[in-house]
C-alpha cells in the first residue's frame, strides 16, 4: 500500500479521530487520510470518492444507532471494506459486525502496534478481531435468522428503518430523504416483509433486538 491509499476515519469524537489518524499515518506510509465527523459526511465522501481502500467505523455517531450505519455501507458500497472501531468489547458485538459484512472490529482500547498490524490485515484482504473472540462457532439460530434479513434490506430500505427506530412519522422521512410518502410507504412495506413482521413498531423491535441494547453506553 502506498500514497495511493485512501482511508476514511468516521467518528464524532475529535481525540479518537486525532488517535486513529495517528494509528493510520504509521500504518501505511504517505497514505490519503480523510475524517468525518458524522454518517452524512461519511456518505457524501464515499458518494464524491469510489477509490476508498478503507473505512474505519464507530458504531455510535450522529445518525446512526447500533449496526445501521455498517448495514448501511455493505449496502451502498459493497467494495469498500469496512472496519469497526467501537468502545463496545462486547464479543456478541463483534460477532454481529463480522457477519453484517465488517472486515474486522478493532476495540478503541486496542494498543497502537495492534492496531496499525488490524490495519494492515485488512487492507491485505483479510479480517481481523481480537485474538479471543471465536467467528468459528455459528451464531444461535434465531440470531442468524435476523442477521439475514436485515442484510437484506436495500440501503434506502435501511435509512427508513434507521427513522423508524427514531420514531419519525411516514412524513417526516420522507422529508429527511426527499421522496414521496408513498415511497416511503413502499419501502416500509418492503421492511415488514423482508423482516417477516406485521407493523413498523415490530420492525423497530427487531433491528433492537439485534442491537441487544449494547450501544446506548458507547464510549469514546
Amino acid at each position: 500500500m502506498s500514497a495511493s491509499t485512501r482511508i476514511i476515519i468516521a467518528d464524532d469524537h475529535p481525540l479518537v479521530r486525532g488517535a486513529l489518524h495517528q494509528a493510520v499515518a504509521g500504518a501505511v506510509e504517505g497514505c490519503s487520510i480523510v475524517e468525518c465527523p458524522d454518517i452524512d459526511a461519511l456518505t457524501r465522501e464515499l458518494d464524491d470518492n469510489d477509490e476508498v481502500n478503507l473505512v474505519l467505523l464507530d458504531l455510535a455517531m450522529p445518525g446512526v444507532r447500533g449496526f445501521s450505519g455498517l448495514m448501511y455501507l455493505r449496502a451502498q458500497h459493497p467494495g469498500v471494506p469496512v472496519v469497526v472501531v467501537s468502545g463496545n468489547e462486547d464479543r456478541g458485538v463483534m460477532r454481529r459486525c463480522i457477519d453484517f459484512g465488517a472486515s474486522g472490529f478493532i476495540p478503541k482500547t486496542t494498543d497502537m502496534k495492534a492496531m496499525r498490524a488490524a490495519i494492515n490485515v485488512v487492507l491485505e484482504g483479510g479480517t481481523w478481531t481480537p485474538p479471543d473472540v471465536d467467528l468459528s462457532a455459528p451464531a444461535d439460530k434465531d440470531t442468524a435468522d435476523i442477521v439475514r434479513r436485515m442484510a437484506s434490506l436495500t440501503p434506502q430500505q435501511v435509512r427508513v428503518l434507521m427513522m423508524l427506530s427514531e420514531g419519525l412519522l411516514n412524513k417526516q422521512i420522507a422529508y429527511e430523504l426527499t421522496v414521496s410518502e408513498a415511497t416511503v410507504k413502499a419501502h416500509v412495506s418492503a421492511i415488514l416483509q423482508k423482516l417477516g413482521v406485521e407493523s413498523r413498531t415490530q420492525a423497530v423491535i427487531t433491528a433492537k433486538k439485534i442491537e441487544g441494547g449494547t450501544f446506548d453506553g458507547d464510549t469514546p
